[in-house]
């Protein structure tokens, strides 16, 4: 569930990870995040977008079919339990929020050992997943599912999973739900399982390029198709998750820059990367 609006930009060759700060805001930034504040949007919307969330992601895929995101190769490099994966036999992995499959089908194809449950909020990208040959039953169970509503364990066997991963996906839904979800995925991991996630990070550069009518909440806002996005600080990261019972193994912001060469742009970029280990019982 990645950004749907922000225009095509191409990773520099720069990357710096620091546990403690975002990006430093300059006069321009600060006066663009002020403007945001004159015009929220109305809770009567806000109550619409929330009622429409699954609905408005649905037609971005029937708009992008499989055709908007690049298979996401570098996950292996950015998470080293993901490499070590391909080494070891029969492992459980779960894809929540899995789109087309850009993150799953590159895995699969790397790890020939790897079992991977797979779920969406939208049908239709759920249904691009089971079209896709590669989708073979003995390696791939693809199911859709809204995180904050619907118990995993209905498609997961509970606490069957090594590894979960959310990303680009917990930005997408409404900041009170989000406990809810993280509870879901707590109850299909192992005890000592973990969670790998990865979103966008406070003070990215697609916050500061809504318009003044298009923020939700601090952090919080709704792109031109309806679809939103939440901006995390590493702070609220690790409360969300000790409140679901993971403890932090690492989390952290990743500062990149990227480079639209068609307008002449190098904008920073914030993420938010962590591991997130489920607590074994005592």
């Amino acid at each position: 569930m990645e950004d749907s609006s922000t225009p095509t930009f191409t990773e520099v060759p720069f990357q710096k990870k620091d546990s403690a700060h975002p990006r430093t805001l300059t006069d321009e930034d600060r006066d663009r995040l002020k403007k945001q504040d004159d015009k929220i949007v109305s809770d009567f919307k806000q109550q619409k977008l929330e009622k429409e969330a699954r609905r408005n992601w649905d037609l971005f895929y029937k708009r992008n079919s499989t055709n908007f995101f690049k298979d996401r190769h570098w996950t292996a490099r950015e998470f080293e339990e993901l490499a070590s994966s391909q080494k070891d036999a029969s492992l459980v992995l779960l894809e929540a929020g899995c789109g087309v499959g850009n993150f799953l089908f590159p895995l699969l194809q790397e790890n020939p050992s790897l079992f991977i449950h797979a779920c969406d909020f939208s049908p239709r990208a759920v249904q691009f997943v089971k079209d896709n040959p590669r989708c073979a039953p003995d390696r791939c169970n693809a199911f859709q599912c809204d995180l904050t509503k619907d118990d995993l364990r209905a498609n997961v066997p509970a606490a069957s999973v090594d590894m979960a991963t959310l990303i680009f996906v917990l930005s997408a839904l409404h900041p009170d739900t989000m406990p809810s979800a993280l509870e879901n995925i707590h109850r299909v991991v192992k005890p000592g399982g973990c969670v790998l996630f990865r979103d966008y990070g406070l003070y990215d550069h697609a916050m500061f390029r809504f318009a003044p009518g298009h923020k939700l909440a601090d952090s919080f806002y709704v792109r031109q198709d309806g679809t939103r996005a939440y901006y995390f600080s590493t702070d609220e990261l690790a409360k969300l998750f000790t409140a679901a019972g993971f403890s932090v193994v690492s989390n952290e912001y990743v500062l990149r820059e990227t480079v639209n060469k068609k307008e002449g742009l190098c904008v920073p970029r914030v993420f938010v990367q962590g591991k997130f280990v489920k607590e074994t019982q005592t």
